[in-house]
């Protein structure tokens, strides 16, 4: 067990988190858990008989139903004892074997885990849907202790829409929980502001209504006469009079603020000597526990990805702001497409994150390249990185191991859930015409079981009826003579980007991608098959510096 940082887990987060993270570790920890929001509540809470088998279970996404595995987990939780162990029994008697209890059962040992690798200094941010908040909250509060519960953050995610729109027995939904634990009273918390917000603008219109002639900086003026009398602080200044209390700093800071153009003199000498404070100065509105400046990704967003729960990048930099410093470790166990990943990597902190599909690594790792290029230096542990692994990982889930050897070649997934895929695992879209913007396409199949003559003629078939350019198949095994022999038959694609010929149906092993061999396809100019993500952007230090806001 190490510490290391920036570092991609593939894995259960359990699993990852007790053999690779060390105690008191990690300064912040970020989590948004997948849950089924959309499901119906009455199934959430309603009883199950747990028959089923959890051998059913693919993902985390999936393990959030009671059956085998879930009651297991509740079942070791529970002979730990302790606080935990009270909490989960009383739950069980409250909801009964259901979803909801699953639900809480697999994020219990989950959430000890995480207490254990937080440093003294940490803190911990779980965003979580309404429903189950409240559960969550008593859980946490077992975990960390409820001295230690911070906020109840609300954010506001949508505007003018929920996902109640069409019903007619409740209110719109348009917010997310996040639950704010520290670790303990030494965590570290740094307050953050909002230049931004309307009620800010408004202050500003209001009371800094002076401006300054040469520097047009606006000013409000604020009183510099001391609320006791203190003789020591009592003189005049430059023809004005002292207040009977006297000023409330010496006249060397009177000098001196003079010097540094901080004083207004009325014309009127029978008036005082007033303070300038300067609207810019200031670092904005104070942050609450209610966020409704920080809008959801629409559609248009530079930042979105096309991944279903991905968060702005905006909402993470503001709980790694405030509650880490440059250089320390920020982990997210549930990383998705690596939101928390490449903010913390933009606000000069050390990561981690666990995710465990290939998939969501393979998003991660393109999300870096594009922003950062190659200046992120990181380790991926735990995806294949030989042939014998790569066998271990077909076995125990095939569709893990398709996602993986899409990964290789940059390849999306036609699809993120499992059903039919019309024979096209994954496609590549590219462009090398100069006169022509059609989108070009490249389909790939992959074959983690043994294969023969009949996935080249169907994979020729695919590309046909899609009409693309290349059909790629990527197999575990090496092919049979036929199948190279078919492959070489179906004719070529001729590139107007450089005139090569290259063949239409291509056939590539996982030894070949492992030891560096890819498709043969035009170069990659301006090819995307995951969304490239916006390059990084250093946020301007001066917002988180300032004298704070002031009334």
């Amino acid at each position: 067990m190490s510490d290391a940082k920036n570092t991609l887990y593939y894995g259960d987060n359990l699993d990852i988190l007790r053999r690779y993270i060390a105690d008191e570790s990690v300064d912040l920890v970020y989590l948004d858990p997948p849950f089924k929001s959309d499901q119906n509540y009455n199934v959430l809470f309603a009883e199950q008989d747990g028959s089923r088998s959890a051998a059913q279970v693919q993902a985390f996404e999936d393990t959030w139903r009671w059956d085998e595995s879930a009651a297991q987990a509740w079942q070791e939780t529970v002979e730990m004892g302790g606080k935990v162990s009270d909490a989960l029994r009383a739950f069980r008697m409250f909801l009964g074997d259901s979803d909801m209890l699953a639900y809480l059962s697999m994020m219990a040992p989950r959430l000890v885990e995480l207490r254990r690798v937080l440093k003294v200094t940490g803190s911990i941010y779980l965003h979580c849907d309404p429903t189950a908040s409240h559960y969550l909250k008593m859980l946490l509060d077992s975990v960390f202790g409820p001295k230690n519960f911070r906020n109840e953050i609300t954010w506001k995610r949508r505007v003018g829409f929920s996902s109640a729109v069409h019903e007619s027995n409740r209110f719109g939904i348009c917010t997310d929980i996040i639950l704010f634990y520290a670790a303990s009273d030494e965590a570290k918390f740094h307050p953050q502001y909002n230049l931004d917000s309307p009620e800010y603008q408004q202050y500003i219109k209001e009371r800094f209504t002076m401006v300054e002639a040469v520097s047009g900086r606006q000013f409000q003026a604020t009183s510099l006469v001391n609320p006791a009398y203190r003789p020591n602080l009592i003189y005049d200044y430059k023809g004005y009079k002292s207040p009977p209390n006297g000023w409330m700093i010496t006249k060397e800071k009177m000098e001196q603020w003079d010097a540094d153009g901080k004083l207004h003199f009325p014309p009127d000498k029978n008036k005082r000597i007033r303070r300038k404070s300067f609207a810019d100065e200031l670092r904005g509105m104070p942050i609450q526990n209610l966020w409704v400046d920080v809008p959801e990704i629409n559609a248009r967003a530079a930042e979105r990805l096309g991944y279903p729960t991905q968060k702005p990048e905006a909402l993470l930099e503001r709980i790694i702001l405030a509650s880490s410093n440059e250089g320390d470790t920020v982990l997210d166990p549930f990383c998705g497409c690596g939101t928390t990943i490449s903010t913390a990597q933009r606000l000069n902190r050390q990561w981690i994150g666990i995710d465990v599909t290939s998939l969501a690594i393979s998003l991660i790792k393109n999300r870096l390249r594009d922003a950062f290029g190659e200046s992120v230096k990181y380790d991926v542990i735990g995806e294949p990185v030989d042939l014998a692994g790569a066998i271990a990982l077909a076995e125990q889930d095939k569709y893990q191991f398709q996602w993986w050897a899409l990964g290789l070649v940059e390849a999306r997934p036609v699809e993120q859930k499992k059903g039919a895929d019309r024979g096209i695992d994954g496609r590549i879209v590219f462009h090398d015409d100069a006169e022509s913007s059609k989108t070009k396409q490249i389909i790939i199949s992959v074959k983690g079981g043994n294969t023969n003559v009949k996935d080249i003629r169907e994979l020729t078939a695919v590309v046909d009826r899609e009409q693309a350019q290349i059909g790629v198949l990527i197999t575990l095994h090496q092919p049979t003579r036929p199948m190279t022999q078919e492959a070489a038959g179906a004719g070529f694609y001729e590139s107007p980007w450089d005139g090569k010929r290259r063949q239409k149906i291509q056939v590539l092993t996982i030894e070949d991608l492992l030891s560096g061999k890819t498709i043969d396809m035009p170069p990659r100019v301006d090819i995307r098959t995951f969304k490239r993500a916006p390059k990084a952007k250093k946020k301007a230090a001066d917002r988180q510096q300032g004298l704070g806001f002031q009334d």
